[in-house]
């Protein structure tokens, strides 16, 4: 069995439980589409919160950037790669409006892993913890609803997890740049 087959044939078996239950449709058509704007809410939250005030923005500011870097990787992989929709090629049902831009990397996946692996590369584990969970989630909500192959969210979440790892290395805690933007409100 060749990569694109087992891809294909992962994101039928998930998809395939699209339509089963309405209130399950609803759920995942919810998640898929607050999930990413819930968790930049619930990371913005936590500006004002901790005993460690200055750490605790560090990593949010960290996280914002890993965030953007994200994305911005994506936008460079969709240069050259142009992968159809797996609802256009057959493979799934979709359940929401189709989208006109190619399927790979996912940026809901990308977008959640890099907020979750941030929190998680600086030691915030527990809330890391939820936000994985949620990346996950989002992760299956999009192969769910059709709009993604299994691929196109593992891509993202590599994409997310990457440019957290670079943004870790290159944006250090307590530098002149980190104590200016932190110390902002």
């Amino acid at each position: 069995m060749q990569l694109y087959d087992l891809d294909a044939a992962a994101t039928r078996t998930i998809n395939s439980f699209a339509g089963a239950s309405a209130a399950v449709d609803f759920l995942m058509i919810q998640v898929s589409a607050i999930g990413v704007p819930l968790l930049v809410l619930a990371v913005a939250a936590q500006w004002w919160r901790g005993p460690d005030r200055s750490h605790n923005r560090h990593v949010l500011v960290a996280t914002g950037l890993s965030f953007l870097l994200g994305l911005a990787i994506n936008q460079l992989i969709l240069l050259f790669v142009h992968r159809v929709r797996p609802y256009d090629g057959g493979i799934s049902h979709l359940l929401i409006s189709p989208s006109a831009d190619p399927s790979f990397p996912s940026d809901h996946a990308t977008a959640t892993f890099a907020v979750a692996a941030a929190f998680l590369l600086h030691g915030m584990r527990r809330m890391g913890l939820w936000f994985l969970a949620t990346a996950v989630l989002v992760a299956v909500s999009r192969v769910y609803i059709g709009t993604h192959y299994v691929s196109d969210v593992l891509g993202g979440a590599a994409t997310g997890i990457a440019a957290a790892t670079l943004i870790r290395r290159l944006y250090r805690e307590g530098t002149r740049l980190d104590r200016l933007v932190t110390s902002i409100l």
